[in-house]
Protein backbone atom coordinates (compact mmCIF):
# COMPACT_ATOMS: atom_id res chain seq x y z
CA UNK A 1 0.00 0.00 0.00
CA UNK A 2 1.58 3.76 -0.87
CA UNK A 3 1.81 6.12 2.11
CA UNK A 4 -0.69 8.92 1.92
CA UNK A 5 1.86 11.12 2.37
CA UNK A 6 3.05 9.79 -0.92
CA UNK A 7 0.23 10.20 -2.75
CA UNK A 8 -0.57 13.27 -1.64
CA UNK A 9 2.81 14.41 -3.04
CA UNK A 10 1.97 12.44 -6.38
CA UNK A 11 -1.24 14.19 -6.75
CA UNK A 12 0.03 17.92 -6.35
CA UNK A 13 3.26 17.02 -8.84
CA UNK A 14 0.74 16.11 -11.64
CA UNK A 15 -1.69 18.54 -10.89
CA UNK A 16 0.95 21.37 -10.84
CA UNK A 17 2.83 20.33 -13.78
CA UNK A 18 -0.86 20.38 -15.13
CA UNK A 19 -1.50 24.26 -14.56
CA UNK A 20 1.37 24.91 -16.03
CA UNK A 21 1.37 22.65 -19.07
CA UNK A 22 -1.98 25.14 -19.48
CA UNK A 23 -0.15 27.80 -18.81
CA UNK A 24 2.30 27.11 -22.20
CA UNK A 25 -0.36 26.34 -23.79
CA UNK A 26 -2.12 29.93 -23.38
CA UNK A 27 1.06 31.19 -23.84
CA UNK A 28 1.62 29.68 -27.37
CA UNK A 29 -1.41 30.92 -28.49
CA UNK A 30 -1.20 34.41 -27.53
CA UNK A 31 2.15 34.51 -29.46
CA UNK A 32 0.73 34.12 -32.65
CA UNK A 33 -0.78 37.77 -31.69
CA UNK A 34 -3.63 37.85 -34.75
CA UNK A 35 -3.04 34.80 -35.83
CA UNK A 36 -0.62 33.07 -37.82
CA UNK A 37 -1.90 34.16 -41.42
CA UNK A 38 -1.63 37.98 -40.36
CA UNK A 39 1.90 37.52 -39.29
CA UNK A 40 2.79 36.16 -42.38
CA UNK A 41 1.32 39.46 -44.10
CA UNK A 42 3.43 41.74 -41.94
CA UNK A 43 6.16 39.44 -42.95
CA UNK A 44 5.29 39.58 -46.94
CA UNK A 45 5.44 43.82 -46.61
CA UNK A 46 9.43 43.07 -45.43
CA UNK A 47 8.30 43.82 -42.15
CA UNK A 48 9.81 41.78 -38.77
CA UNK A 49 6.75 40.80 -36.50
CA UNK A 50 7.00 42.60 -32.77
CA UNK A 51 8.09 39.49 -31.34
CA UNK A 52 10.92 39.06 -33.85
CA UNK A 53 11.87 43.05 -33.43
CA UNK A 54 12.16 42.55 -30.03
CA UNK A 55 14.22 39.19 -30.27
CA UNK A 56 16.10 40.99 -32.67
CA UNK A 57 17.24 43.53 -30.33
CA UNK A 58 17.30 41.63 -26.70
CA UNK A 59 21.41 40.74 -26.33
CA UNK A 60 21.84 37.01 -27.27
CA UNK A 61 21.73 34.55 -24.34
CA UNK A 62 20.89 36.94 -21.67
CA UNK A 63 17.69 36.31 -19.25
CA UNK A 64 14.54 38.03 -20.53
CA UNK A 65 11.37 38.41 -18.70
CA UNK A 66 7.53 39.45 -20.68
CA UNK A 67 5.71 41.83 -18.93
CA UNK A 68 1.69 41.28 -19.34
CA UNK A 69 1.80 38.55 -22.00
CA UNK A 70 -1.44 37.81 -20.32
CA UNK A 71 -3.04 41.32 -20.69
CA UNK A 72 -6.23 41.26 -22.39
CA UNK A 73 -7.01 37.41 -21.90
CA UNK A 74 -10.22 36.58 -22.74
CA UNK A 75 -11.78 40.10 -22.68
CA UNK A 76 -12.72 41.66 -26.00
CA UNK A 77 -14.53 38.94 -27.04
CA UNK A 78 -17.27 40.53 -28.97
CA UNK A 79 -14.05 42.72 -30.99
CA UNK A 80 -12.20 39.53 -31.67
CA UNK A 81 -10.37 39.88 -28.85
CA UNK A 82 -6.80 41.13 -28.03
CA UNK A 83 -4.13 39.35 -27.76
CA UNK A 84 -1.47 40.32 -25.10
CA UNK A 85 -3.14 43.51 -24.79
CA UNK A 86 -1.62 44.26 -28.79
CA UNK A 87 1.62 45.22 -27.40
CA UNK A 88 4.83 42.86 -26.23
CA UNK A 89 6.56 44.30 -23.50
CA UNK A 90 9.68 43.01 -22.29
CA UNK A 91 12.64 43.91 -19.70
CA UNK A 92 15.79 42.31 -20.52
CA UNK A 93 19.55 43.53 -22.01
CA UNK A 94 20.27 45.38 -25.03
CA UNK A 95 23.99 45.74 -25.68
CA UNK A 96 24.30 45.19 -22.39
CA UNK A 97 22.04 47.71 -21.05
CA UNK A 98 18.88 46.52 -18.99
CA UNK A 99 16.35 48.39 -20.67
CA UNK A 100 12.29 48.05 -21.22
CA UNK A 101 11.34 47.37 -24.95
CA UNK A 102 7.37 47.87 -25.95
CA UNK A 103 6.80 46.86 -29.13
CA UNK A 104 3.28 47.39 -31.28
CA UNK A 105 1.46 44.37 -32.33
CA UNK A 106 0.42 44.93 -35.71
CA UNK A 107 -0.96 41.57 -36.41
CA UNK A 108 -3.45 42.63 -33.77
CA UNK A 109 -6.16 44.95 -34.81
CA UNK A 110 -3.40 46.75 -36.98
CA UNK A 111 -1.77 47.61 -33.56
CA UNK A 112 -5.01 49.86 -32.74
CA UNK A 113 -4.87 51.03 -29.09
CA UNK A 114 -7.15 49.41 -26.62
CA UNK A 115 -8.34 50.40 -22.91
CA UNK A 116 -5.89 47.73 -22.13
CA UNK A 117 -2.94 48.51 -24.60
CA UNK A 118 -3.09 51.98 -22.75
CA UNK A 119 -2.71 50.44 -19.33
CA UNK A 120 0.55 48.11 -20.08
CA UNK A 121 2.20 50.78 -21.99
CA UNK A 122 1.53 53.18 -18.67
CA UNK A 123 3.14 49.89 -17.07
CA UNK A 124 5.87 49.76 -19.19
CA UNK A 125 6.76 53.23 -18.28
CA UNK A 126 6.16 52.79 -14.95
CA UNK A 127 8.91 50.17 -14.83
CA UNK A 128 11.64 52.20 -16.33
CA UNK A 129 10.69 55.42 -14.19
CA UNK A 130 10.64 53.37 -10.60
CA UNK A 131 14.22 51.71 -12.00
CA UNK A 132 15.45 54.51 -14.00
CA UNK A 133 16.30 52.43 -16.84
CA UNK A 134 16.20 53.42 -20.95
CA UNK A 135 13.05 52.42 -22.60
CA UNK A 136 12.80 51.97 -26.42
CA UNK A 137 9.43 51.84 -28.26
CA UNK A 138 8.82 50.26 -31.71
CA UNK A 139 5.70 51.72 -33.26
CA UNK A 140 3.66 50.30 -35.61
CA UNK A 141 -0.28 51.31 -34.35
CA UNK A 142 -3.13 52.61 -35.98
CA UNK A 143 -3.97 54.30 -33.21
CA UNK A 144 -6.96 54.72 -30.66
CA UNK A 145 -9.92 51.83 -30.98
CA UNK A 146 -12.72 53.66 -31.94
CA UNK A 147 -15.49 52.07 -30.85
CA UNK A 148 -13.88 52.66 -26.73
CA UNK A 149 -12.40 55.49 -27.28
CA UNK A 150 -14.49 56.70 -24.25
CA UNK A 151 -12.44 53.76 -22.35
CA UNK A 152 -8.72 55.24 -23.42
CA UNK A 153 -8.68 59.25 -24.10
CA UNK A 154 -10.05 61.73 -21.67
CA UNK A 155 -9.01 60.00 -17.86
CA UNK A 156 -5.57 60.45 -15.68
CA UNK A 157 -4.23 56.93 -16.61
CA UNK A 158 -5.42 56.83 -20.35
CA UNK A 159 -3.85 57.48 -23.80
CA UNK A 160 -2.79 60.84 -23.10
CA UNK A 161 -0.64 59.81 -19.78
CA UNK A 162 1.98 58.55 -21.75
CA UNK A 163 2.90 61.57 -23.26
CA UNK A 164 3.01 63.23 -19.94
CA UNK A 165 5.03 60.04 -18.94
CA UNK A 166 7.45 60.65 -21.81
CA UNK A 167 8.05 64.80 -20.21
CA UNK A 168 8.84 63.31 -17.18
CA UNK A 169 10.93 61.01 -18.18
CA UNK A 170 13.11 62.75 -19.94
CA UNK A 171 13.23 65.45 -17.67
CA UNK A 172 14.48 62.64 -15.10
CA UNK A 173 16.90 61.93 -17.54
CA UNK A 174 15.59 58.48 -18.55
CA UNK A 175 16.94 57.20 -21.83
CA UNK A 176 13.99 57.15 -24.39
CA UNK A 177 14.57 55.65 -28.33
CA UNK A 178 11.46 55.01 -30.86
CA UNK A 179 11.65 53.31 -33.80
CA UNK A 180 8.69 54.03 -36.28
CA UNK A 181 8.32 50.92 -38.10
CA UNK A 182 4.94 51.39 -39.29
CA UNK A 183 2.10 53.41 -39.03
CA UNK A 184 2.15 56.13 -36.07
CA UNK A 185 -0.90 58.33 -36.38
CA UNK A 186 -2.58 61.15 -34.69
CA UNK A 187 -2.17 61.26 -30.97
CA UNK A 188 0.26 58.46 -30.97
CA UNK A 189 2.35 60.58 -33.18
CA UNK A 190 3.35 62.42 -30.16
CA UNK A 191 5.31 59.07 -28.82
CA UNK A 192 8.24 59.22 -30.73
CA UNK A 193 8.83 63.17 -31.57
CA UNK A 194 8.73 63.07 -27.34
CA UNK A 195 11.35 60.35 -27.02
CA UNK A 196 15.31 61.03 -26.82
CA UNK A 197 15.72 59.74 -30.62
CA UNK A 198 13.48 59.03 -33.13
CA UNK A 199 13.71 56.77 -36.20
CA UNK A 200 11.75 55.95 -39.10
CA UNK A 201 11.93 52.56 -41.39
CA UNK A 202 12.08 53.51 -45.31
CA UNK A 203 8.79 53.30 -47.70
CA UNK A 204 7.22 50.52 -44.54
CA UNK A 205 6.66 53.73 -41.75
CA UNK A 206 5.31 56.84 -41.71
CA UNK A 207 4.05 59.52 -38.86
CA UNK A 208 0.90 61.98 -39.65
CA UNK A 209 -1.28 64.03 -37.10
CA UNK A 210 -3.99 62.78 -39.86
CA UNK A 211 -3.94 60.34 -42.58
CA UNK A 212 -4.13 61.23 -46.01
CA UNK A 213 -8.07 60.12 -46.25
CA UNK A 214 -9.12 62.77 -43.13
CA UNK A 215 -6.76 65.42 -44.84
CA UNK A 216 -9.28 65.60 -48.13
CA UNK A 217 -11.88 65.20 -45.90
CA UNK A 218 -11.07 67.61 -43.47
CA UNK A 219 -9.24 70.29 -46.33
CA UNK A 220 -9.79 69.35 -49.52
CA UNK A 221 -5.66 68.52 -50.45
CA UNK A 222 -4.94 65.12 -52.17
CA UNK A 223 -1.75 63.89 -51.40
CA UNK A 224 -0.65 60.07 -50.42
CA UNK A 225 0.76 59.03 -47.22
CA UNK A 226 4.37 58.23 -48.03
CA UNK A 227 4.33 62.19 -49.62
CA UNK A 228 2.50 63.58 -46.31
CA UNK A 229 4.11 61.76 -43.37
CA UNK A 230 7.69 59.08 -44.70
CA UNK A 231 10.57 58.42 -43.85
CA UNK A 232 11.70 60.91 -46.47
CA UNK A 233 9.48 63.94 -45.64
CA UNK A 234 10.83 63.62 -41.74
CA UNK A 235 14.14 62.98 -42.42
CA UNK A 236 15.15 65.49 -45.12
CA UNK A 237 12.22 68.31 -44.83
CA UNK A 238 10.08 68.15 -41.56
CA UNK A 239 13.36 67.38 -39.36
CA UNK A 240 11.02 65.11 -36.83
CA UNK A 241 13.15 62.53 -37.02
CA UNK A 242 16.54 61.82 -36.57
CA UNK A 243 17.73 59.01 -38.23
CA UNK A 244 16.28 56.92 -41.55
CA UNK A 245 16.82 53.37 -41.54
CA UNK A 246 16.41 51.15 -44.77
CA UNK A 247 14.69 48.37 -43.23
CA UNK A 248 13.91 46.85 -39.84
CA UNK A 249 17.14 45.08 -39.32
CA UNK A 250 18.68 48.55 -39.94
CA UNK A 251 16.54 50.41 -37.41
CA UNK A 252 17.05 47.84 -34.70
CA UNK A 253 20.95 47.59 -35.01
CA UNK A 254 20.91 51.27 -34.87
CA UNK A 255 19.31 51.03 -31.54
CA UNK A 256 21.90 48.86 -30.55
CA UNK A 257 24.51 51.13 -31.44
CA UNK A 258 23.16 53.87 -29.63
CA UNK A 259 22.20 51.93 -26.98
CA UNK A 260 26.19 51.20 -26.25
CA UNK A 261 27.04 54.34 -26.01
CA UNK A 262 25.20 55.37 -23.01
CA UNK A 263 27.28 55.90 -19.77
CA UNK A 264 27.27 54.09 -16.51
CA UNK A 265 24.54 55.70 -13.95
CA UNK A 266 24.69 55.61 -10.49
CA UNK A 267 23.61 52.42 -9.11
CA UNK A 268 21.43 51.93 -5.09
CA UNK A 269 24.20 49.63 -4.22
CA UNK A 270 22.26 46.40 -3.31
CA UNK A 271 24.40 44.01 -1.53
CA UNK A 272 25.33 40.62 -4.35
CA UNK A 273 27.62 37.94 -4.22
CA UNK A 274 28.06 34.64 -5.88
CA UNK A 275 25.16 32.94 -6.43
CA UNK A 276 24.69 28.92 -4.67
CA UNK A 277 21.84 26.53 -6.00
CA UNK A 278 18.94 26.49 -3.40
CA UNK A 279 19.02 23.90 -0.88
CA UNK A 280 15.92 21.67 -2.73
CA UNK A 281 15.58 21.81 -6.30
CA UNK A 282 12.84 24.39 -7.53
CA UNK A 283 10.70 22.11 -9.17
CA UNK A 284 10.27 20.67 -5.89
CA UNK A 285 7.57 23.29 -5.58
CA UNK A 286 5.15 21.47 -7.63
CA UNK A 287 5.44 18.74 -4.99
CA UNK A 288 5.27 20.61 -2.04
CA UNK A 289 2.53 23.01 -3.10
CA UNK A 290 -1.45 21.51 -2.81
CA UNK A 291 -3.59 22.52 -5.69
CA UNK A 292 -6.21 22.75 -3.16
CA UNK A 293 -5.63 26.07 -1.86
CA UNK A 294 -7.56 25.54 1.58
CA UNK A 295 -4.96 22.71 2.46
CA UNK A 296 -2.16 23.72 4.34
CA UNK A 297 1.87 23.10 3.94
CA UNK A 298 5.22 23.79 5.32
CA UNK A 299 6.13 27.38 3.65
CA UNK A 300 9.94 26.73 5.07
CA UNK A 301 9.97 24.30 2.50
CA UNK A 302 9.17 26.83 -0.24
CA UNK A 303 11.50 29.18 0.63
CA UNK A 304 14.41 26.68 0.58
CA UNK A 305 12.87 26.12 -3.43
CA UNK A 306 13.47 29.79 -3.98
CA UNK A 307 16.55 31.13 -1.48
CA UNK A 308 20.44 30.17 -2.31
CA UNK A 309 21.16 27.49 0.15
CA UNK A 310 22.76 28.14 3.51
CA UNK A 311 21.66 31.89 2.81
CA UNK A 312 18.51 32.33 5.73
CA UNK A 313 19.05 34.19 8.58
CA UNK A 314 15.65 33.61 10.38
CA UNK A 315 14.12 37.20 12.49
CA UNK A 316 12.41 36.25 15.28
CA UNK A 317 11.99 32.68 14.37
CA UNK A 318 9.96 31.69 18.00
CA UNK A 319 7.49 35.16 17.84
CA UNK A 320 4.55 35.84 15.62
CA UNK A 321 4.77 32.10 13.81
CA UNK A 322 2.09 32.62 11.05
CA UNK A 323 4.37 34.90 9.13
CA UNK A 324 8.18 34.32 8.33
CA UNK A 325 10.93 37.23 8.44
CA UNK A 326 14.30 36.29 6.94
CA UNK A 327 17.21 37.82 5.38
CA UNK A 328 18.19 35.44 3.22
CA UNK A 329 19.77 35.78 -1.01
CA UNK A 330 17.98 34.81 -4.14
CA UNK A 331 20.95 34.81 -7.13
CA UNK A 332 23.40 36.28 -5.23
CA UNK A 333 21.18 39.66 -4.11
CA UNK A 334 20.50 39.87 -0.28
CA UNK A 335 16.83 39.89 0.46
CA UNK A 336 14.55 40.32 3.23
CA UNK A 337 11.39 37.76 2.99
CA UNK A 338 8.09 38.16 4.52
CA UNK A 339 6.12 34.62 3.79
CA UNK A 340 2.71 33.83 5.23
CA UNK A 341 3.48 30.11 6.99
CA UNK A 342 0.58 27.59 5.52
CA UNK A 343 0.51 25.39 8.44
CA UNK A 344 -0.77 25.55 11.89
CA UNK A 345 1.47 26.55 14.46
CA UNK A 346 1.46 27.45 18.53
CA UNK A 347 1.62 30.67 20.03
CA UNK A 348 3.90 30.52 23.08
CA UNK A 349 0.77 30.26 25.13
CA UNK A 350 0.68 26.94 23.25
CA UNK A 351 -2.52 27.98 21.57
CA UNK A 352 -2.72 26.41 17.78
CA UNK A 353 -2.51 29.21 14.98
CA UNK A 354 -4.31 28.87 11.56
CA UNK A 355 -1.67 28.91 8.73
CA UNK A 356 -1.87 31.73 6.27
CA UNK A 357 -3.70 33.81 8.70
CA UNK A 358 -1.63 37.52 10.49
CA UNK A 359 -2.37 37.76 13.58
CA UNK A 360 -1.23 40.33 15.93
CA UNK A 361 2.03 39.22 16.85
CA UNK A 362 3.16 38.12 13.71
CA UNK A 363 1.81 41.63 11.99
CA UNK A 364 4.16 43.50 14.87
CA UNK A 365 7.63 41.19 13.89
CA UNK A 366 6.83 42.17 10.10
CA UNK A 367 6.23 45.66 10.61
CA UNK A 368 9.77 45.89 12.74
CA UNK A 369 11.02 43.34 9.98
CA UNK A 370 10.12 45.71 7.15
CA UNK A 371 11.96 48.99 8.81
CA UNK A 372 15.21 46.78 9.61
CA UNK A 373 15.39 46.06 6.00
CA UNK A 374 14.99 49.33 5.34
CA UNK A 375 17.53 50.49 7.43
CA UNK A 376 20.04 47.80 5.76
CA UNK A 377 19.23 48.41 2.31
CA UNK A 378 17.69 44.91 1.77
CA UNK A 379 15.07 44.39 -0.95
CA UNK A 380 11.97 42.79 0.24
CA UNK A 381 9.89 39.63 -1.54
CA UNK A 382 6.83 38.78 -0.35
CA UNK A 383 5.61 35.15 -0.15
CA UNK A 384 1.57 35.12 -0.28
CA UNK A 385 -0.67 32.83 0.63
CA UNK A 386 -2.62 34.48 2.75
CA UNK A 387 -5.89 34.02 3.80
CA UNK A 388 -6.66 37.50 5.66
CA UNK A 389 -5.88 38.80 9.53
CA UNK A 390 -7.18 37.18 12.01
CA UNK A 391 -10.67 37.83 13.45
CA UNK A 392 -13.16 37.46 16.92
CA UNK A 393 -13.48 39.41 19.62
CA UNK A 394 -9.99 37.79 21.01
CA UNK A 395 -8.10 39.34 17.93
CA UNK A 396 -10.18 42.20 18.09
CA UNK A 397 -9.91 42.98 22.24
CA UNK A 398 -6.02 42.59 21.75
CA UNK A 399 -5.72 45.18 19.34
CA UNK A 400 -5.33 43.21 15.68
CA UNK A 401 -6.50 46.87 13.67
CA UNK A 402 -3.73 48.48 14.86
CA UNK A 403 -1.56 45.69 14.58
CA UNK A 404 -2.52 44.96 10.92
CA UNK A 405 -2.39 48.99 10.38
CA UNK A 406 1.17 48.97 11.79
CA UNK A 407 2.56 46.48 8.68
CA UNK A 408 0.52 48.32 6.36
CA UNK A 409 2.62 51.30 7.13
CA UNK A 410 6.06 49.96 7.16
CA UNK A 411 5.14 48.07 3.93
CA UNK A 412 3.45 51.08 2.17
CA UNK A 413 6.30 54.05 3.22
CA UNK A 414 9.19 51.39 2.56
CA UNK A 415 12.02 52.90 0.09
CA UNK A 416 13.91 49.64 -0.77
CA UNK A 417 11.97 47.81 -4.23
CA UNK A 418 9.33 45.67 -3.53
CA UNK A 419 8.43 42.45 -5.14
CA UNK A 420 5.34 39.93 -4.71
CA UNK A 421 4.81 36.01 -5.53
CA UNK A 422 1.32 35.24 -5.32
CA UNK A 423 1.91 31.44 -4.22
CA UNK A 424 -2.07 30.82 -3.26
CA UNK A 425 -4.33 33.18 -1.74
CA UNK A 426 -4.42 36.35 -1.77
CA UNK A 427 -7.55 37.36 0.52
CA UNK A 428 -8.55 40.63 1.54
CA UNK A 429 -6.72 43.11 3.76
CA UNK A 430 -3.98 40.43 3.69
CA UNK A 431 -3.37 41.08 -0.20
CA UNK A 432 -2.95 44.55 1.20
CA UNK A 433 -0.53 44.02 3.99
CA UNK A 434 1.34 41.45 1.99
CA UNK A 435 2.31 44.03 -0.57
CA UNK A 436 -0.80 43.80 -3.00
CA UNK A 437 -0.57 45.70 -6.81
CA UNK A 438 -1.84 48.77 -4.65
CA UNK A 439 1.40 49.49 -3.21
CA UNK A 440 3.39 49.27 -5.58
CA UNK A 441 5.97 46.38 -6.10
CA UNK A 442 8.47 46.53 -8.60
CA UNK A 443 7.22 43.29 -9.99
CA UNK A 444 3.78 41.71 -8.73
CA UNK A 445 3.94 37.61 -10.13
CA UNK A 446 1.33 34.79 -9.67
CA UNK A 447 1.71 31.12 -9.84
CA UNK A 448 -0.78 29.08 -12.10
CA UNK A 449 -3.70 28.54 -9.95
CA UNK A 450 -3.37 31.15 -7.46
CA UNK A 451 -6.56 33.58 -6.32
CA UNK A 452 -7.08 36.43 -5.63
CA UNK A 453 -9.83 37.90 -3.96
CA UNK A 454 -11.95 39.71 -1.13
CA UNK A 455 -12.41 36.29 0.34
CA UNK A 456 -12.65 32.48 -0.51
CA UNK A 457 -15.00 31.52 -2.40
CA UNK A 458 -17.74 29.65 -0.13
CA UNK A 459 -18.04 32.32 2.19
CA UNK A 460 -18.34 34.89 -0.53
CA UNK A 461 -21.18 32.93 -2.43
CA UNK A 462 -22.89 32.43 0.41
CA UNK A 463 -22.85 36.41 1.46
CA UNK A 464 -23.80 36.79 -2.14
CA UNK A 465 -26.73 34.55 -2.17
CA UNK A 466 -28.40 36.03 0.48
CA UNK A 467 -28.46 39.35 -0.94
CA UNK A 468 -29.27 37.95 -4.32
CA UNK A 469 -32.59 35.79 -2.15
CA UNK A 470 -33.08 38.86 -0.37
CA UNK A 471 -33.59 40.98 -3.76
CA UNK A 472 -35.83 37.94 -5.33
CA UNK A 473 -38.58 37.54 -2.08
CA UNK A 474 -38.73 41.16 -1.98
CA UNK A 475 -40.03 40.91 -5.66
CA UNK A 476 -42.38 38.33 -5.09
CA UNK A 477 -40.36 35.62 -5.96
CA UNK A 478 -40.69 31.82 -4.38
CA UNK A 479 -37.09 30.60 -3.69
CA UNK A 480 -37.35 26.63 -2.81
CA UNK A 481 -34.30 24.47 -1.78
CA UNK A 482 -33.58 23.05 -4.72
CA UNK A 483 -33.22 26.87 -6.74
CA UNK A 484 -31.60 28.24 -4.15
CA UNK A 485 -28.79 25.41 -4.80
CA UNK A 486 -28.95 25.89 -8.53
CA UNK A 487 -28.72 30.19 -8.06
CA UNK A 488 -25.63 29.20 -4.91
CA UNK A 489 -23.88 27.14 -7.70
CA UNK A 490 -24.00 29.98 -10.59
CA UNK A 491 -23.13 32.68 -7.88
CA UNK A 492 -20.08 30.61 -7.32
CA UNK A 493 -19.14 29.98 -10.44
CA UNK A 494 -18.89 33.41 -11.41
CA UNK A 495 -17.15 34.61 -8.39
CA UNK A 496 -14.61 31.92 -8.53
CA UNK A 497 -13.90 32.95 -12.07
CA UNK A 498 -13.19 36.26 -10.96
CA UNK A 499 -10.63 35.00 -8.42
CA UNK A 500 -8.60 33.06 -10.99
CA UNK A 501 -4.87 34.12 -11.13
CA UNK A 502 -5.48 34.27 -15.32
CA UNK A 503 -8.25 36.63 -14.87
CA UNK A 504 -6.09 39.13 -13.05
CA UNK A 505 -3.52 38.66 -15.35
CA UNK A 506 -5.34 40.06 -17.99
CA UNK A 507 -6.56 43.09 -15.93
CA UNK A 508 -2.54 43.99 -15.39
CA UNK A 509 -3.35 43.46 -11.43
CA UNK A 510 -0.16 40.49 -11.90
CA UNK A 511 2.48 41.56 -14.20
CA UNK A 512 2.70 38.06 -14.97
CA UNK A 513 1.48 34.44 -14.52
CA UNK A 514 4.77 32.07 -14.28
CA UNK A 515 5.87 29.25 -13.49
CA UNK A 516 7.15 28.54 -10.22
CA UNK A 517 10.48 27.52 -11.25
CA UNK A 518 10.88 31.29 -13.19
CA UNK A 519 10.62 32.52 -9.63
CA UNK A 520 14.29 33.72 -8.85
CA UNK A 521 14.83 34.66 -12.45
CA UNK A 522 12.05 37.14 -12.07
CA UNK A 523 13.33 38.68 -8.59
CA UNK A 524 17.07 38.63 -9.71
CA UNK A 525 16.36 40.81 -12.82
CA UNK A 526 13.74 43.04 -10.86
CA UNK A 527 16.31 43.48 -8.25
CA UNK A 528 19.25 43.66 -10.63
CA UNK A 529 16.82 46.94 -12.39
CA UNK A 530 16.05 48.27 -9.43
CA UNK A 531 19.45 48.48 -8.42
CA UNK A 532 20.01 51.67 -11.52
CA UNK A 533 17.94 53.62 -9.10
CA UNK A 534 19.61 55.05 -6.11
CA UNK A 535 16.96 55.06 -2.82
CA UNK A 536 16.23 59.39 -3.05
CA UNK A 537 14.17 59.58 -0.05
CA UNK A 538 14.73 57.90 3.93
CA UNK A 539 12.44 55.52 5.16
CA UNK A 540 9.76 56.73 7.46
CA UNK A 541 6.51 55.23 8.21
CA UNK A 542 4.94 58.28 9.82
CA UNK A 543 2.38 58.14 12.94
CA UNK A 544 1.24 54.78 14.50
CA UNK A 545 -1.29 53.87 16.55
CA UNK A 546 -0.11 52.12 19.97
Amino acid sequence: MVPKTDLAVEKNTDQNKLLVSELQQKLAQIKLGGGKSRLEKIRSQGKMTARERVNHLLDKDTEAIEIGALAGHEMYKSEGGCPSGGVVVVMGRVSQKMCVIVANDASVKAGAWFPITAKKNLRAQEIAMENRIPIIYLVDSAGVFLPQQDEIFPDKDHFGRIFRNNAQMSSMGIVQIAAVMGSCVAGGAYLPIMSDEAIIVDKTASIFLAGSYLVKAAIGEEIDNETLGGATTHSEISGITDYKAKDDADALNRIKALMEKIGASPKAGFNRIKTNAPKEKEENIYKILPTDKSLPYDTYRIIDCLIDSDSMEEYKADYGKTMITAFARIDGWAVGIVANQRKMVKNKAGETQFGGVIYGDAADKTTRFIANCNQRKIPLVFLQDVTGFMVGSKAEHSGIIKDGAKMVNAMANSVVPKFTIIMGNSNGAGNYAMCGKAFDPRLIIAWPGSKIAVMGGAQAAKVLLQIEKSKLEKEGATIDPKREKALLKEIKSRYDQQTQAYYAAARLWTDAVIDPIASRKWISMGIAAADHAPLDRKFNMGLLQV
